[in-house]
């Protein structure tokens, strides 16, 4: 429920129990509210509702055989109650605020790392080039022993990172365990502020194709592509690749000025419909684009969601340019902030959001759950067809499908358990501790000398893992046990079990391919940091060779975007 006008109300301090009595003619003062700006029809149902739910707040208070924070309580109902509309309409107390800002702008005050868990420390993952923690010469793996006077011995990661974060300009004194070297050491570091480029990378890829990473839509990211874009023309570029991949979103408003770098002055790009007829919109292309004719494709998956689907669903409805991948996410809902009290908000979901052609691409829908609470997709009976600029026939109700399918291959096993053994990670550790450098990262691949030390370095250490097919083989012989039919074949089940399984050392060999890659990003990464690892990362990319087989194949290209299509 929107409230179009927030009463402010100031209490003088008082003891907790006396002021737990405000609540009953606070949320008195908040229907009077609701009353007042929201629906008539049921008024009457908030207000008795409401009054329900104080006077039940004020018998748990008095009767309860414990003590209660007051403060936990009602966020736990308020995140309960919020729980069952959507996963975007959320409260912010208070005290997350600076996170939130964070997601928003990509800002914060810090030290500028990324850390992890390690058994009972906090670990570097990956400091950020150009940040303080690097300049200070910390590197991923490093162990934090202590920030200032604080122990961070069994600590979370969240208690760790309060402590690293802070208004810029001041100082913190780290106390560092670095793997091979034998004492630990200090390092004085001065926080400052931290900005997250929303563009990592950009490079000139073969043929005058350029490429531009974008991983969120945080304010201004708009403006680093612009820049991005620029100096690529600079360079000679001549066709352009947009990754999108892995991109939640962020800001409606950043997705339509990106847009509008490649889509004619005047187009529509998006508009949005909510029950607060006021507040919907349309957005059109405000300026002349940047780049209004070069050959364009962009990268999405199943990770691009939000914005991403905002900027590559309006390329695709105005035929603009070549979508490449899987299918997006599917999140065609807009969220609003709205003020609270005491310096908290609401993030609620206010519109679903339309592209050009006039479909939503919202592909969950949380209108109607399950009797267990659960949501499904929006069923085939719904999902309408729509034509592009050109005639193509597009979808709504599931995500962006691509023009142009990569099919995604799924991680091994093995390589799953030596992610979440923190296994690459560590081996790269060791790696750098004995080698300069490397080679050039767009090219760098890893030796078979050293994929060989990695294997020595896995000799003594445990990652087992269970296949798919193990794990429902164990849930058959579980049936055939209920049913009491396993004695009948049990050999068999043995024999079969035999066959399937794994062998780590015959895997190790089997998907090499997949490990070297992983363990070549990460190796990057140590000296050339988020950009290293991204450039390794293209050396082996499917999608990127594909979308840069297509911009540079004009009569491919144009018949894409034809009626006709592929």
């Amino acid at each position: 429920m929107l409230m179009k006008q927030v009463v402010q109300i100031t209490f003088k301090p008082l003891n907790m129990k006396k002021r737990l009595l405000w609540i009953v003619p606070l949320f008195a003062l908040l229907g009077l509210g609701i009353l007042t700006t929201g629906y008539r029809d049921n008024s009457f149902e908030i207000v008795k509702n409401l009054d329900i739910y104080t006077s039940l707040f004020k018998e748990l208070n008095t009767y309860y055989v414990d003590e209660i924070d007051p403060g936990k309580v009602i966020k736990t109902s308020i995140d309960n109650m919020l729980e069952s509309l959507d996963p975007y309409t959320n409260y912010i107390p208070e005290s997350d605020i600076e996170d939130y800002r964070f997601m928003t702008t990509g800002n914060y005050g810090g030290v500028g790392a990324l850390i992890r868990k390690s058994d009972d420390r906090v670990i570097v993952a990956d400091p950020y080039e150009g940040f303080p923690a690097q300049k200070a010469g910390l590197r991923a793996g490093d162990v934090l022993l202590q920030i200032d006077d604080f122990d961070t011995k069994d600590k979370s990661i969240e208690a760790v990172s309060e402590k690293l974060k802070g208004q810029p300009g001041t100082a913190i004194k780290v106390k560092v365990k670095r793997p091979g070297v034998e004492e630990p050491f200090e390092r004085d570091i001065v926080r400052s502020k931290i900005h997250m480029p929303a563009v990592p990378y950009y490079g000139m890829m073969e043929n005058k194709t350029g490429y531009v990473h974008v991983s969120s839509f945080t304010h201004e990211v708009s403006n680093e592509l612009k820049d991005a874009i620029l100096d690529l023309k600079s360079q000679g570029m001549e066709k352009l690749i947009l990754d999108l991949r892995g991109n939640p979103g962020g800001l409606l408003n950043e997705a339509v000025e990106m847009a509008n770098f490649f889509v004619n002055k005047g187009e529509l790009i998006v508009f949005t419909k909510g029950k607060v007829k006021d507040w919907n919109q349309e957005y059109y292309a405000q300026k002349e684009p940047l780049v209004p004719e070069i050959p364009l494709a962009v990268l999405v998956n199943s990770g691009s969601a939000s914005a991403s689907e905002i900027v590559s669903g309006s390329i695709q409805d105005l035929d603009r340019g070549v979508i490449i991948g899987s299918r997006t996410f599917g999140k065609g809902l807009v969220q609003t902030t709205r003020p609270l009290s005491y310096n908290a908000r609401l993030k609620l979901t206010t519109a679903k959001y339309y592209i050009p052609s006039g479909r939503c691409i919202q592909a969950l829908d949380y209108s109607h759950r399950r009797e267990d609470g659960s949501v499904g997709k929006i069923p085939d009976s719904l999902i309408s067809s729509y034509k592009t600029k050109n005639g193509r026939i597009v979808y709504d109700g599931g995500g962006v499908m691509p023009d142009v399918e990569v099919k995604n291959t799924m991680m091994s096993e093995i390589a799953v358990s030596l992610i979440r053994k923190q296994l690459i990670f560590d081996f790269a550790t060791e790696y750098v501790a004995s080698h300069d450098t490397i080679q050039d990262p767009s090219s760098y691949e890893i030796s078979d000398e050293v994929f060989e030390s990695f294997k020595a370095f896995l000799a003594d250490k445990e990652f087992d893992y269970k296949l798919q097919s193990e794990s429902e083989l164990d849930e058959f012989e579980e049936t055939l046990e209920k049913e009491k039919y396993l004695g009948l074949v049990k050999d068999e089940i043995a024999k079969l079990r035999e066959k399937l399984t794994h062998d780590k050392e015959k895997d190790l060999t089997t998907f090499q391919d997949e490990i070297r890659e992983l363990i070549s990003e990460e190796i990057s990464s140590r000296y050339f940091y988020q950009k290293g690892r991204i450039q390794t990362a293209l050396h082996y990319d499917q999608y990127l060779d594909t979308a840069i087989m297509i911009v540079n194949d004009t009569a491919r290209y144009r018949t894409i975007l034809t009626a006709v299509g592929e």
